[in-house]
Formats: structure tokens, sequence, C-alpha cells
């Protein structure tokens, strides 16, 4: 029997790394390609339970783990704590594991590690000192990684404070006339990429050696898990499809915000004064100290049109789909530069001087956002954009062909 290629992927074990990557893995495994898919201990039991019935057998994936080096009650949604403890005990858990995989199959040996790049120059580390191909991967746009590559530059320019990397000045930066300006107050300390070269060729000239290789779709092969940490409400499906066409709202948050009660009850107020169909994801853990609780008779005014599940899937950029941006952290800023004002598929929301959304700005942008006709076409070019290139021939389509067939040398 000829030897298989074998791949080992880690994510950042959050919510928006784990599924791009997911999405990744089934790519490379559909190309008769083995995968590893390495979680830490703890998502990989959430991982495990939101699973669908035997999907992990169907899927021809591996589902692995190692430890995260924290506690049992520590909080996993601090991100630099949970990235330098990750980082910290990885490597040591990392070999083992290459090792103890390595061991168990002849034709199968490991020869690749793409690693989140989060956790990526740790891992390369391990891949190049046990000779096996490291590859990092951004799960966002390639600007982010511009701008990392430039933080010497910005340190000697006294834009950013050297010890810390934290702002000497709030100050706009500018990486490449066709790249939106980055504020320094709101600059991201952990990197992303999933891209589409023709959306993002300024940044990608950039960085020498990338390959855009996005966007990853979800798949629709049977046995292809999305990566989820909850079970998705497949009750919004039924629900979606008894709707007019385009109209409904989508609101989701991601896994990481937290909104306080006050504003919490202020999005559902501004979601009612609209009065259109909504679809909108309330996890379990979206409200600071206890579970949420709706407005007094929120639920029975918005029954005939609202619907509230605690997990459903996303759609992106790719789906067409103009977007109302309320960034909480990190890149996020950045994207909604990007949505607003490059690529012009969506608004932005504008807090008032202490923070806080008010309903009136909810319902007067979302209102404003699904009359926008030139919003729309905008959109709609994106989408054509982004399924030419994953098509074949396409530019996505190619860079993944060389680096699935670099893997079968």
């Amino acid at each position: 029997m000829g030897r298989r290629p074998h791949v080992l992927i880690i994510p950042l074990p959050v919510q928006g790394h784990v599924a791009p990557l997911m999405k990744l893995a089934h790519r490379i495994s559909d190309h008769g390609i083995k995968v590893t898919f390495v979680n830490s201990d703890f998502i990989h039991a959430k991982l495990l339970a939101a699973l669908p019935h035997e999907a992990e057998a169907r899927s021809g994936i591996e589902l692995a783990s190692i430890p995260d080096g924290l506690d049992p009650g520590d909080d996993r949604k601090d991100l630099p704590k949970l990235t330098e403890s990750i980082s910290r005990v990885m490597p040591s858990h990392l070999k083992d594991l290459i090792e103890k995989v390595n061991r168990s199959n002849d034709v199968e040996q490991i020869i690749c590690v793409v690693a989140d790049i989060s956790l990526g120059w740790r891992a390369m580390e391990v891949a190049e000192k046990m000779g096996i191909l490291g590859v990092p991967f951004f799960p966002a746009g390639p600007e982010i990684l511009a701008l990392a590559l430039h933080i010497p530059k910005l340190i000697e320019a006294r834009i950013i404070r050297s010890t810390d990397g934290s702002p000497l000045n709030d100050e706009l930066i500018c990486l490449s006339k066709d790249i939106p300006v980055f504020s320094s107050s709101t600059l991201p300390w952990w990197l992303l990429s999933n891209s589409v070269y023709e959306l993002d060729s300024s940044a990608c000239e950039l960085i020498p050696n990338i390959l855009s290789i996005g966007p990853l779709l979800a798949s629709h092969h049977l046995g292809h898990y999305a990566g989820n940490f909850w079970p998705e409400d497949s009750t919004c499906i039924g629900w979606l499809d008894k709707q007019p066409a385009g109209s409904v709202i989508y609101v989701a948050f991601g896994s990481l915000a937290i909104f306080n009660q006050r504003q919490f009850n202020e999005l559902a107020l501004g979601l009612e004064l609209v009065g259109r169909p909504f679809l909108w994801v309330v996890r379990s853990d979206f409200t600071d100290g206890s579970v949420a609780e709706y407005p007094d008779g929120f639920s029975e005014r918005v029954a005939d049109h609202g619907k509230i599940v605690s997990w459903a899937p996303k759609k992106s950029i790719s789906m067409g789909v103009p977007f109302l941006c309320w960034p909480y952290f990190a890149d996020q800023f950045h994207n909604q530069s990007y949505i607003c004002d490059k690529w012009k598929v969506g608004l932005g929301l504008i807090p008032d001087e202490n923070g806080f959304v008010s309903r009136h700005e909810i319902k007067m942008k979302i209102e404003k956002l699904v009359s926008d006709d030139g919003i729309k076409a905008n959109a709609e070019k994106l989408k054509e954009m982004a399924r030419k290139s994953v098509s074949e021939g396409g530019s996505s389509y190619k860079n993944f062909k060389t680096f699935i067939e670099a893997m079968k040398q």
C-alpha cells in the first residue's frame, strides 16, 4: 500500500477560528489527504457534544486534543490569557501527539502542520524541529497580517510602544493607498486570514508568498460538520423558508461578544421597532452576569415575525448579503472600514458618547440598509467575485490546487 499524505490542523480554540479551519480541513480531506484536527481539551469536548450523530465517523477527519494550560474554572474568553497559555504548553504536547500518530500508522505519516497564525509560530518551531512542513493560516483578510509585519516600523515611527504595543497617540495608520487606514486605538494583536486575492490584492502584495484560498465555504457533503461549539437550531430553516425572499434581518454577534442587560434590551426594542422578520442568535452567555432577560412583553409582540435561536449557521460576503456593522474587538473595527468605506456593502452603527447604541439608531440604520439599492448591488458584485475565485480557473481555486499538489509530492 502506498503512503497517504497526512495533514495536522491546529486552530486557536475559539469559534471564529475553528470554523474556517474546519472548512479547510474538509476541502483537504476531499482531495484524499488524511486530516487530524487538533483542538484544546476543553473545546474538543464542546465540539463532540455539538456534533450530529456519527458525524466524525462519516467525515473522515480525525479529531484530537491537547491541554490549553488553563484551570477548569478559568475564563476562556480572555483571549490574551488563553493564547499565552496554550502557546506556552502546546510545543511539548504537539510533539508528543505527532510522534504518537506517526508511530501508529506507517502509511499515513504527518507531513504538514497547518496552524492558526495566533498559535502558528510555536507550532512552526515544532514542525521544523521534526522535519515537517509548517504552513501558517490566516482566517481573515491579509491586511491584518500586513499591519503586523509593519510593527517594527510603527515602533520606529513612535506610533506604538515597543513594550506592550499600546498606541502612543490616537492616529490613523496607512500601509497602502488602497487599504483603509487603521486607527492606532483599535489595533488587534492576533492575526487572521481567509481571503480573495481580487478583494485584498493591495494587502497581498505587501506579503511575499501568501496564498489566498478564500472564501472557505461551508460544505454540503454528507458528514461535513461545521465545527460549531453549540448544536445548530434546525428549526430556523423551516421558519426561514416561510419568509419572503430577502426580507429577514439576521442578527448574530459570534461566540465572544458580551452585552450588558441595558444594551441587550435596546437591541431587542430596536428590532421590534423595525417590524421586519428577524432571526436573532442569542447564546446562553450573551449577556454579562446571567441569562439574558427580554423586555416585558417582547417575545409576545414579535412572535409572528421574530425567531430567536441559540446558534445558527452564519453566512458572509460570499452570499451577497449587506452588513450592518457593530464591531466588538480586534480586527472587527478594520473589517468595518472595508465593508463600509472600501467595498461599500454595509453601514456602521454609531454609538453615543458612552458607547451605547440606541434603538432608534438600530431602526434607522436597518431601514437605510434594506432600502439602499447601491449597497445591494455592490454586495452582489462581491458575491460574484467570491464565486469566481473558488470556481475552476479562479485565483483561490488555483492557489488551493497548488497547495494540494505540494502535499501529494
